[in-house]
């Protein structure tokens, strides 16, 4: 049987032994962060090769890998919604070593209370948003709304009779189209396409009345003059269509738009994550990176992490309240 001395020599033994556990620990995580990063790297881009995601991946990752003096690999992760994506990256080692470019769908994905193999803030670290895009409200090139005013008022004496084209249910045009019909106070019908090429098909032929889309797609269509621009679903007009109202300078207090930011997995040693955010800030402000950003309708744009992680937050919660009052699903 111990004696109280004995027990308390046991006591001051386990902590000596869990103190010199944690301090080498910290030694050990110290160390990485001093040499890191000592082999190549690479970023997860739960999306197709050639689009939009894939582009700023690629525009952001080569000026990285000269300064951190790695290459950093893109491997595309398509399907499932990004879930694909983004559970490999929440599973990764919490080494640095595995980047993340992953934007509103993953956000919409955990609002949506769908069963995921990942928690969005629990596996993964954000580091900044990186790019911003604005959407564009589009309508058919001869219909007959010539503004928004008049298409939101026709709406309003019309409950249910407009039509309105998206990505598919749950999407991110989904949900903007959403979020500015319950801000300009109509109802409308949901036709989901699968994807936006057919969406604006449709636009074009005159089986839908409007269409959000982003601001790559959109903006040539209606430079083109394929089709009429009713609004920027942005605070500020975009200088690519000058001539485009914002949707709140025509009444509807609605913005939304795309928006990509970097993560890794949680866990990592913060030293790695304060680096990395220092020099994707750097790179962001880059003149290359803003050109590469405006060619697809969009600019850089950076936050601290804590920004990050609250804007996630504030979005995921925002995104749910509104999927509910709809009942909109998505599959598991």
């Amino acid at each position: 049987m111990f004696t109280l001395n004995s027990q308390r020599r046991q006591h001051l033994a386990t902590l000596f032994t869990i103190t010199v556990l944690a301090l080498g620990l910290h030694g050990i995580a110290s160390a990485q962060a001093q040499t890191y990063p000592s082999r190549p790297m690479r970023m997860i881009v739960p999306f197709a090769p050639g689009g939009a995601a894939d582009i700023i991946a690629r525009s952001i990752t080569e000026p990285m890998s000269r300064e951190l003096g790695q290459p950093i690999l893109i491997v595309n992760r398509d399907g499932a919604g990004t879930v694909i994506g983004l559970n490999e990256a929440a599973h990764a080692s919490a080494d640095g070593y595995t980047l993340l470019l992953s934007g509103d769908a993953g956000v919409i994905n955990a609002a949506s209370g769908r069963k995921l193999p990942y928690d969005l803030l629990r596996d993964l670290a954000p580091i900044s948003i990186v790019y911003s895009g604005a959407q564009v409200m589009m309508g058919k090139k001869d219909g007959p709304f010539n503004n928004l005013q008049d298409m939101v008022k026709y709406a309003r004496a019309n409950p249910d009779k407009l039509r309105f084209g998206s990505t598919g249910i749950g999407t991110s045009v989904h949900m903007s189209s959403e979020i500015f019909n319950q801000a300009a106070a109509i109802k409308a019908a949901h036709i989901p396409y699968k994807g936006v090429a057919p969406a604006m098909n449709d636009l074009a032929g005159g089986h839908i009345d409007y269409v959000i889309g982003g601001s790559t797609a959109a903006i040539p269509a209606i430079k083109n003059g394929q089709f009429r621009g009713l609004a920027i679903m942005s605070k500020q007009r975009s200088p690519e269509l000058p001539d485009v109202p914002t949707a709140i300078e025509q009444g509807i207090n609605a913005e939304t738009g795309s928006w990509y930011g970097m993560f890794t997995r949680a866990g990592t040693p913060p030293e790695i994550i304060a680096r990395l955010h220092a020099l994707l800030t750097t790179t962001l402000a880059s003149p290359q990176v803003t050109e590469r950003f405006r060619n697809l309708g969009g600019e850089p744009r950076s936050m601290t992490t804590e920004q990050f992680r609250t804007y996630l937050r504030d979005e995921t919660q925002k995104l749910s309240k509104l999927m509910k009052q709809l009942n909109i699903k998505l599959d598991d």
